[in-house]
């Protein structure tokens, strides 16, 4: 794998950005630094698989959708999650229907040991301020926003 994730600063809150050579990578790195906003995800053992799907009619609304849902299963599953797969399908407009972005993502994780994993901060959604998903001039790709803590 060849993406990486980073925090970067906002006011009271906390921006990630997920960067790869694909859409789908950029999407697994930004989920990646949604945990490390919580806890180390080196600490976080990928051992139970919890699929997840989301329909977005953009990127940007479907990396915002795909981070919320990631948020949900943290919150009612009591789990934190440390391994991403990811698949983007992009809309064909074949039928005349302004179609959806899809997301299909299988991620792994465990549940949260507050002494081992000591949570940092409780993220409570990801927002729509800095929410952008771009290819960039190398060809990489940026998926990143501010999460609310």
């Amino acid at each position: 794998m060849s993406g990486n994730w980073e925090h970067f600063s906002h006011l009271a809150d906390i921006g990630i950005r997920g960067r790869g050579a694909s859409l789908d990578e950029a999407f697994a790195q930004a989920a990646l630094a949604l945990t490390a906003a919580v806890t180390d995800p080196a600490g976080v053992t990928a051992r139970e698989p919890v699929g997840i799907r989301c329909h977005a009619a953009d990127r940007d609304l479907l990396l915002a959708d795909w981070l919320n849902a990631l948020v949900f299963e943290m919150a009612t599953r009591r789990m934190l999650f440390s391994r991403f797969e990811v698949r983007i399908t992009a809309p064909d407009g074949a039928d005349g229907v302004k179609p959806a972005f899809s997301l299909q993502a299988t991620v792994w994780g465990e549940a949260v040991d507050r002494r081992r994993h000591e949570p940092a901060v409780e993220v409570k959604g990801a927002t729509y301020t800095e929410l952008e998903v771009s290819q960039e001039h190398d060809g990489q790709w940026l998926a990143q926003c501010v999460v609310d803590v």
